[in-house]
Order: structure tokens, then C-alpha cells, then sequence
């Protein structure tokens, strides 16, 4: 049998670890903890939860570049496959419990209300990363992946935009969120920029 060692360990400890809140959920569901509107409890529990892993899998490639080492982003697509299950389970909640498949309020609820067309924006999104996180779509869509999976950006964007204009008065959570988004693209930027800069100088060496 192979030795067990800590790298062997590490993925199937954070599947556990972001199985965690679900659990939680679904004991404080069955025990009658959620208070006394449920239904929402759910939809912000969830809300949370997809959001907090996103940012989550966002920063795995600042972690790989600070740490110098490949294993953030072996975890990367895990985790970003877990924020999409919390969304999934948010907007199930949304449409089959709240709006109970009502298609002309949830409509209206779109075109009315901007932070619900913010989520809807960010969802699909989510969909479209997660059908195409495969190894299989991978190597269909080429170059066009990356392209593709660059929009994780507008959907984090648009998932902060929802969860801002969702709450109600001055909290700072919200501003917390928006602070580590800003902080990881901070590391994005930076290396595109050296990336450029590098670009440039080859540029001009090969000029001369």
C-alpha cells in the first residue's frame, strides 16, 4: 500500500472542510434551528457560503505565487465546483421554496430588483465554468478556456454586487468581502503587469 503522507491528505481534508457548512445546514434544518423564517436563513446561509469559496478559489493562484509551490492550484476547480454547489443550493431555494416556480414573479423580481439581477448575472456564469471544468472541455476549448474562465472575475464581481445591494444599512461584512476581492486582484494585476513589461523588453531586444 502507498505511504500516506500530507500532499496525499490535503485535497480530501478541504472537500471535507467545505462539506462542513452544508452539514451544519442540513443538522440546524433538522432540529428546528434556523429560526423562524427558515427559508431565508437558508438563502443567506448559502448566499455566504458560495460566495466566501469563491473568493476562496480565487486565491489560489496568489497563494501559489506567494508560496512558490503547485498545490493551491490542484485545489482550485474543487473549490470552485463547491461555490457553485452553495449557489445552486441558494438559488434552488429561491425559485422552488420562495418564489415556488412562480416564472412571472421571478421575471419580475429580475427586471426589478438589481442585486437579483447582479446573482442571476454571476450564476450564469457559474454554470458556464462549471460545464466546462472538465479535463475533456479543457483540451476541446484550447486557448478559448482560459478566455473563458477569466469571466470567474465578473462573476465574483457580480456575486459582491448582489450581497452589497441585498444588505440592508451600514455592515461591514459586505465591505470585508469587497476588501480580499480587491486584495487578489491586487495579485492579478501585478502579474499581468510584469508579464507585459517582460513582453516588452523581448520586444525591444529583438528590435535592436
Amino acid at each position: 500500500m502507498p505511504a500516506i503522507t500530507m500532499k496525499s491528505l490535503l485535497k480530501p481534508s478541504v472537500f471535507i472542510v467545505l462539506c462542513l457548512p452544508f452539514l451544519w445546514l442540513v443538522y440546524a434544518l433538522l432540529t428546528n434551528r434556523l429560526g423562524a423564517n427558515p427559508v431565508e436563513a437558508i438563502t443567506g446561509f448559502t448566499g455566504e457560503w458560495a460566495l466566501r469559496i469563491l473568493l476562496l478559489s480565487l486565491a489560489m493562484t496568489p497563494l501559489r505565487m506567494v508560496l512558490k509551490k503547485p498545490w493551491p492550484i490542484k485545489l482550485r476547480r474543487m473549490v470552485g465546483l463547491f461555490s457553485f454547489f452553495y449557489a445552486l443550493t441558494h438559488l434552488l431555494t429561491y425559485l422552488l421554496i420562495d418564489q415556488q416556480l412562480d416564472g412571472a414573479a421571478i421575471i419580475a423580481d429580475i427586471i426589478d430588483r438589481p442585486y437579483i439581477t447582479a446573482g442571476s448575472v454571476g450564476f450564469l456564469i457559474l454554470i458556464a465554468l462549471a460545464v466546462t471544468s472538465t479535463n475533456g472541455m479543457m483540451k476541446r476549448l484550447g486557448k478559448r478556456w482560459q478566455s473563458l474562465h477569466k469571466l470567474v472575475y465578473v462573476a465574483t464581481g457580480a456575486a459582491l454586487l448582489h450581497f452589497i445591494w441585498l444588505t440592508k444599512g451600514f455592515q461591514i461584512e459586505p465591505l470585508v468581502y469587497l476588501f480580499v476581492f480587491l486584495v487578489l486582484m491586487s495579485f492579478r494585476v501585478k502579474a499581468w503587469l510584469k508579464k507585459r513589461a517582460k513582453k516588452s523588453a523581448q520586444v525591444q531586444v529583438s528590435v535592436k
